[in-house]
């Protein structure tokens, strides 16, 4: 177990390094800053639009993370050897392919919350009107973690020499819960109102289901690296993506009469089953029972992933 914590908690941080995950954050973090913006051109409910356009901002930042991230975990550490000095510790392998896949999925859960949150704070703005009341503290507080983030990585940096932008991302972490747990007790006019602090439950469940998906893209991408390099991995998991969000379509139809397509259905991950566009424009709720049956797709999935990267990994040659 140590060495698993050893080996997790390695891969966490280095995933946390690589440029393109900061990147993809800040982008994403931008994106949902100026939809309010982009929500008000409708002539349909602008909430509604608002509501789609942050949940679709998150499932794409979540699983170009995973996708990005997971790729490189095992490729590059195979590529350039340094794997052989991993495993002569010994460390077992499957050891190493399980402390591979948490530490990604840590991380793309890390970059999830962050944007989860602004996600949060961005519908509880609402669509950008002259006509509607500011709300100053959503705005105080959203504005004090980004520049409290920002100075004390800088200081950080300039002390003690910590990377600038892994640091950043911790502490907007840990900045961003307590904004939002401010958030939840006070309204917008400053008052202790919990009850109609502009946080809605199905946006939390629909976060949730979306982290699901990105780490069943994560566990994906783990069979993928173990043989393959980065760019292929990359380019199977991108087709993978892209097949899950039409299964339904391109499986379903003809499930019941070709053998192709059972197959197909059955290894291609169903991905709309994480997405809830038609219960954002239909009004309805997301039930507990949704939830569970789909977490426990999700969880079958990740472990028949993670199974058949250990037993991949168990016949490759690595030095």
């Amino acid at each position: 177990m140590y060495k698993l914590f050893v080996l997790t908690k390695n891969t966490f941080i280095d995933t946390l390094r690589q440029p393109v995950y900061a990147i993809i954050i800040i982008s994403a973090l931008l994106l949902l800053i100026i939809s309010p913006s982009l929500a008000m051109y409708t002539i349909s409910d602008d909430n509604k639009l608002l509501r789609e356009l942050g949940l679709s901002t998150l499932f794409l930042t979540s699983l170009f993370i995973a996708i990005f991230s997971a790729s490189g975990a095992m490729a590059e550490e195979i590529e350039k050897k340094t794997i052989v000095t991993v495993l002569s510790k010994p460390v077992k392998r499957p050891i190493f392919v399980l402390s591979k896949f948490l530490g990604v999925s840590f991380a793309v859960a890390l970059a999830h919350y962050i944007c989860s949150i602004a996600l949060l704070m961005s519908i509880r703005n609402g669509v950008a009107d002259s006509t509607v009341q500011r709300d100053w503290p959503l705005l105080i507080i959203a504005g004090a973690v980004i520049v409290a983030s920002l100075l004390l990585s800088a200081f950080f940096n300039y002390s003690y020499d910590w990377k600038f932008s892994s640091t950043a991302i911790l502490l907007a972490g840990i900045f961003a819960t307590f904004g939002i747990l401010f958030l939840s007790f006070i309204d917008i006019n400053w008052q202790f109102n919990p009850q109609h602090n502009g946080i809605n439950a199905f946006d939390i469940y629909g976060s949730l289901l979306l982290l699901l998906a990105a780490i069943v893209i994560v566990s994906i991408a783990l069979v993928f690296s173990v043989w393959f390099n980065t760019a292929v991995t990359l380019s199977a998991c991108i087709g993978v993506f892209l097949l899950g969000l039409v299964s339904d379509y391109t499986f379903g139809r003809f499930a019941d009469t070709h053998l192709w397509a059972k197959i197909g259905r059955f290894i291609v991950p169903n991905l709309q089953v994480f997405w809830i566009s038609d219960a954002i424009y239909e009004g309805s709720e997301i039930p507990a029972k949704y939830i569970i049956i789909s977490a426990s797709y999700a969880l079958c999935y990740i472990l028949a992933m993670v199974s058949l990267s250990i037993a991949l990994f168990q016949r490759r040659q690595v030095g």
